[in-house]
């Protein structure tokens, strides 16, 4: 049995990452309907609107989740709603989830954290964590400055861990899932491949963007300081890499990026697999021809597998 699928409820172990003030009720049911898990952003800081779209969700009876980024928390109010109303699956980040996985079993919600390292890896593992979602250097968004690859990464975390992986980075069709699969995940997560498909309510022009961009097209900045970003190349972000930090008002125009299409507002956030997305889907069919891609790829491996031989 599949353990993500176990602890999700999902179909299919395909999981929407949680961008801010994007990851909403609109992009999360249309995932989770097409079999995947739709997971809903606190990052904005919206308390009361993401608690809105929780409930929105909740109405649906579709599976799906909750991402409680530790770092970005004002106070317990997301975290005590989401353990009195009923969700059953939640993911962490941005922090350690220590103290937020007692109270999260107690309501009876699986708990997954987001790493970007071993050493993180492990001690979340040991303060009782149910599974992990492993990002690689690939991915968009928030990132450890010292780069480690999907591929190493998976590796390495798998090869001391025995829960559940959910794989992120650099992944948006079945070949990505394959390739995870065949190193110890369970489970994938796609952030970019969803920011651009049909339901996602950002503008037309972020959606282009992705499309256009090529597999050089994102820069990872600010790696001396925090946060360290991989976002798209743009003329916003050309100075932020010139000059190698980010002002403190650097996401202060993020709204107009995502909703308004100024691609010059903010840093477009955005991973390496940007380069591999060449039109834009509707998320039922991001999911069915990954996973229709998938089982193609692993019936040719098992086909190798039985008969030993590369010829």
């Amino acid at each position: 049995m599949n353990r993500v699928l176990a602890h999700t409820g999902a179909r299919y172990p395909i999981v929407q990452a949680p961008m801010g003030w994007i990851a909403r009720a609109p992009l999360a049911s249309a995932v989770s309907r097409a079999g995947g898990l739709g997971i809903i952003e606190t990052s904005s800081g919206e308390t009361t609107a993401c608690q809105a779209e929780i409930a929105k969700m909740l109405a649906t009876g579709l599976p799906f989740g909750v991402n409680l980024p530790i770092r970005f928390l004002k106070d317990d109010a997301m975290l005590r709603y989401v353990c009195d109303s009923g969700i059953r699956f939640v993911t962490t980040s941005a922090g350690s989830p220590a103290k937020f996985i007692a109270p999260l079993h107690d309501a009876g919600i699986v708990v997954y954290h987001a790493v970007p390292t071993l050493d993180t890896a492990l001690k979340c593992v040991d303060a009782g964590i149910d599974g992990l979602v492993v990002e690689g250097s690939e991915g968009g968004g928030f990132k450890n400055p010292e780069e480690v690859s999907t591929l190493v990464l998976l590796q390495a975390i798998r090869e001391r861990v025995q829960v559940p992986l959910i794989a992120a980075g650099g992944i948006v069709d079945g070949r990505g899932m394959a390739a995870a699969f065949a190193l110890g995940a369970e489970g994938i997560q796609m952030g970019t491949r969803f920011v651009s498909s049909r339901e996602s309510p950002v503008h037309a022009n972020y959606k282009n963007a992705i499309v256009g961009a090529d597999a050089t097209g994102t820069w990872v900045l600010n790696k001396k300081s925090t946060p360290c970003i991989r976002a798209l190349k743009t003329g916003f972000t050309a100075t932020i890499h010139e000059q190698g930090l980010m002002p403190p008002e650097t996401f202060k125009g993020i709204r107009s990026v995502y909703f308004d299409g100024d691609m010059e507002a903010a840093p477009a956030l955005a991973g390496q697999s940007a380069g591999l997305i060449h039109e834009i889907k509707s998320a039922q069919q991001i999911i069915e021809d990954t996973v229709a891609e998938f089982f193609a790829i692993t019936r040719r491996l098992a086909a190798l597998g039985t008969a030993a031989t590369f010829n």
